[in-house]
């Protein structure tokens, strides 16, 4: 078996989900915690994307200074990253995402966004991210804190919002994801979950106003940070 749930995910119809004002409001969010979470790297520091074939961090990354290089399972990966691999400003490579073809500490950080809830061996994963990052590993994960704890019985609901787009997925705790970085010598430095409300309840609501509107109160009381999802996790290599 191949890690390779992230070619669903580089298709032009997974994209449309987000698509409209609610789409970008989660991207504007997702896009905000990724930055905070590279802080402290210098200009100019290369990131590589694992599964990034979504290309939804690519042209925030761009504008940030970082070098990229975007690696995925399949060629067919590349599609929506045409536009700045075309004009040289991103790479991109094929490879098995367990045996990345990288040497040891090769990027300064790494990133893995849309596969770890559907890995089929989230802590090899893992362990392969470690081994090419001299510094950072930032993921995203469906925490098993938040109303997630629920989400198989509610899969149905969620594909009926959602279209054919929706994967079944796994969910994690926090002391699941610190273990695995702990076993690639890494520590988990940050976590900052992005919605409360689950993500398709947005998306049935259609407007990024009242999606804001919900979202303030949960921030507010901190509701977010302790049962929010997906979470972005930073991790920090140990003895630097």
């Amino acid at each position: 078996m191949r890690e390779d749930a992230d070619v669903d995910a580089a298709t032009d119809e997974y994209a449309r989900r987000f698509a409209g004002g609610v789409g970008a409001w989660f991207l504007e969010v997702q896009t905000g915690l990724t930055l905070a979470a590279l802080a402290g790297l210098p200009r100019g520091a290369s990131v590589l994307d694992v599964g990034g074939g979504h290309g939804q961090n690519v042209a925030a990354l761009l504008a940030a200074g970082y070098r990229v290089t975007v690696v995925g399972s399949d060629r067919s990966c590349a599609h929506r990253l045409r536009a700045w691999t075309a004009a040289g400003r991103c790479g991109f490579d094929v490879a098995d995402l367990h045996r990345l073809p990288y040497r040891d500490r090769a990027f300064e950080a790494v990133l893995c966004y849309r596969l770890l809830a559907h890995s089929i061996d989230w802590r090899r994963l893992i362990g392969e991210l470690g081994r090419v990052a001299a510094a950072r590993v930032v993921v995203d994960y469906p925490s098993s804190r938040s109303v997630n704890i629920v989400a198989r019985s509610l899969f149905g609901m969620k594909q009926s919002i959602e279209g054919g787009t929706t994967r079944v997925y796994e969910t994690y705790g926090r002391e699941e994801i610190a273990s695995g970085f702990e076993q690639a010598g890494f520590r988990v430095v940050q976590e900052r979950p992005q919605f409360f409300l689950p993500m398709a309840l947005y998306r049935l609501g259609r407007s990024a106003a009242l999606a804001r509107l919900a979202e303030l109160p949960a921030r507010a009381l901190g509701l977010t940070q302790a049962l929010g999802s997906p979470v972005i996790a930073r991790a920090d290599r140990l003895g630097g």
